[in-house]
Formats: C-alpha cells, structure tokens, sequence
C-alpha cells in the first residue's frame, strides 16, 4: 500500500506581500508587512524611455497637493525634457500616485523622478519615511533583502511597483533596500519615488 500524498506548502513570509494585481500594494497597512510588491511587465506605452538622451533630462523633485496631482505631475514631467514620452510618462506616474495617496492616507506627495548613473544608496537600508513607492522605469530594479540574510538579495525588475515601510512606520527594520550598484559601467536608471510628506510638511531624505 502506497503512503498517503502529502504536499509541504511554501513558507509564508510575514513581512513580504507579492502579487500580480495592483491591490497587493494596500497589504503595506499590515502592522507586519514592510514590502509590498506588484510584479508587472514595464508598461507597453513606457517603451521610448529606453533611447532617450539623459544629458537633455532634468531631475524632478517637489511637493504636489494630492487634490491637484494630475496637473502638478504634468507640469514637473512637461518641464524635464521628457517630449518623446511625456503623455504616456505623466499618466503612468499619475495613476502611480493616486494607488499610492489612498494607501498612505496622504494629501500631499513627495514626487521625485531621477536619472541614476551612481553608486547612490548603495548600502541596503531602511528610508527615514512612513513608507515609500519606488519602481524603475529604465534600467536595474531596486535591490531588497531581509535584515537577517545578508548574502540572499532579490531585485525588482523594471515596471514593478514597491511599497517599502519606512522607519517611521516600521516597529524594527526587517526589510532593507538599495539601489543597485552601478558606478563606473556606464548604466544609468530612470527611477521614481513617491513619499507621504507628513502633516507639518517635514520632508525626510
């Protein structure tokens, strides 16, 4: 007589939601779940970022009223060089930005669009910020670990969308970011990030 089949499920990471659906981002509320990450392809309409001139392109980095983010993402993105691009550009950061303000409860946004060519934050770590979304639009995904395991690191691939917990949110820093280190071989990342900024306006780096 054969044994009885038995399947051994997969271990269940507390601190780590994944999903394929936008919703997993509001998993990020969870007391517990310090990353919250919606795996997609890089949007189709996305496609002309890759053979844009960098040198013509300006960082963006402002403040924008959550009640007006639609025409303050169109402004800062209209004003940065991005022509080829900008319409599908404007609405996909719009359309980032309004999952993400519900979910932070936020009514004001911390809106940065950068062109990465550095070694910037290159150490793993946990931002000094209730939460922020990050996704790359050209170029290396963030990088992320737990804490506890050092030498196993993931990557986000290009067009997925993160939320990570901050410290100001986070009881202990669990889960750990980094850009990933690109210095010296001509790479360059297209990266936006989107933080709550908190009530009295305080913006942390």
């Amino acid at each position: 007589m054969q044994p009885p089949f038995s399947v051994i499920a997969a271990p269940v990471d507390p601190m780590v939601a994944i999903g394929e659906a936008p919703s997993v981002l509001r998993a990020i509320q969870d007391r517990n779940v310090q990353l919250a990450l919606w795996q997609r392809p890089r949007p189709a309409a996305l496609a002309g970022i890759d053979s844009l001139d960098w040198t013509a392109i300006s960082n963006i980095d402002c403040d924008i009223e959550v009640a007006d983010i639609e025409n303050g993402i169109a402004q800062a993105i209209g004003d940065a060089g991005y022509d080829p691009v900008r319409a599908a550009l404007i609405a996909e950061a719009t359309n980032l930005a309004l999952l993400f303000a519900p979910i932070m409860q936020a009514s004001v946004l911390r809106f940065r669009l950068e062109v990465i060519a550095t070694d910037a934050c290159r150490k793993f770590h946990m931002d000094y910020v209730p939460a922020r979304l990050l996704t790359t639009f050209c170029g290396r995904g963030t990088e992320w670990q737990h804490a506890d395991r050092p030498y196993q690191v993931h990557a986000m691939a290009p067009g997925d969308v993160a939320i990570f917990k901050g410290r100001l949110l986070a009881d202990e820093p669990r889960i750990l970011h980094r850009s990933p280190p690109i210095g010296g071989t001509g790479e360059s990342r297209l990266l936006l990030a989107i933080d709550p900024v908190t009530p009295d306006r305080h913006r942390i780096a």
